[in-house]
């Protein structure tokens, strides 16, 4: 049977999603948890696949992850989660078919980015967002030579601020490696007045400009949601959501008194 699973994290201290050797990462704590477990006796045999990687850094709150196992009634999130960390966690799973591809299925992926709105003319922002919109040649926002096409096609992008955080959603059929934060830089550039609209344009040709820029920091970067055009079944865990919340919270409340004591800190002596 094939089971698929919605895997959230929290990225900080891992080398990204992808297994890689001496280091920790999310697929890499996964596959432990799996095969502790005895849920699959290794991610070859059990076709294991997930629907993309994530870099370090970078957070997930719907990554999908797929492998075949004949032991069904494990294979859901309470019991996975048993053997993970605390910043790694099941929340939903399905039974799918025996040639589901959690990469090439989707439609659709759906990214956040969470930054600092208070030195950014978060109009410009707006207006700037609108150009992105559509299929375009994105050679000029991502990492690294592509083997394949450049283009691709985003669907929407949606700019809200939040208290003094700014927060900027990105769909799109896929992406490419690094594209959701070198917008998110390009977009801070208009925003900050470094360069404007017409730039921006010339970026989306790169046939006849190229210039290359700097990523956002990964910290702000949230996988969302993977869409898929056919009908999945979903069924969530009430009780590994529950207890991930607990865990959230803690780091909520960490997270909240260490920008207190930066501030503290940052502050000019007495």
């Amino acid at each position: 049977m094939r089971i698929a699973l919605k895997i959230a994290y929290v990225g900080t201290g891992y080398n990204g999603s992808q297994v890689q050797p001496g280091v920790a990462t999310i697929e890499g704590e996964l596959l432990r948890s799996l095969m502790e477990l005895e849920i699959i006796d290794d991610p070859k045999s059990a076709r294991f696949a997930s629907s993309g990687r994530t870099d370090a850094g970078v957070h997930a709150k719907g990554q999908v992850v797929a492998f075949d196992t004949d032991k069904a009634n494990l294979a859901i999130p309470r019991v996975i989660n048993s053997k993970l960390p605390n910043s790694i966690w099941a929340w939903a799973y399905a039974k799918v078919p025996d040639d589901f591809d959690p990469r090439r299925w989707p439609v659709s992926r759906k990214y956040r980015y969470v930054m600092s709105g208070e030195q950014y003319d978060i109009s410009m922002i707006r207006a700037a967002s609108k150009k992105l919109v559509g299929k375009h040649d994105f050679a000029n926002f991502c990492t690294g030579v592509q083997s394949k096409s450049t283009v691709r096609n985003v669907e929407r992008v949606d700019v809200r601020v939040s208290g003094t955080l700014t927060m900027i959603d990105i769909q799109a059929n896929s992406f490419l490696w690094n594209m959701v934060r070198k917008i998110v830089a390009a977009l801070t550039m208009v925003g900050s007045g470094v360069r404007d609209e017409e730039w921006l344009e010339q970026m989306l040709d790169p046939e006849s400009y190229e210039e290359g820029i700097e990523p956002a920091p990964a910290y702000g970067l949230t996988l969302m949601k993977i869409n898929y055009a056919e009908n999945i079944d979903w069924s969530d865990d009430g009780y590994a959501a529950r207890r991930a919340n607990e865990h959230v919270h803690e780091y909520l409340v960490r997270h909240r008194v260490m920008a207190e004591v930066m501030e503290q800190l940052a502050a000019p002596q007495k």
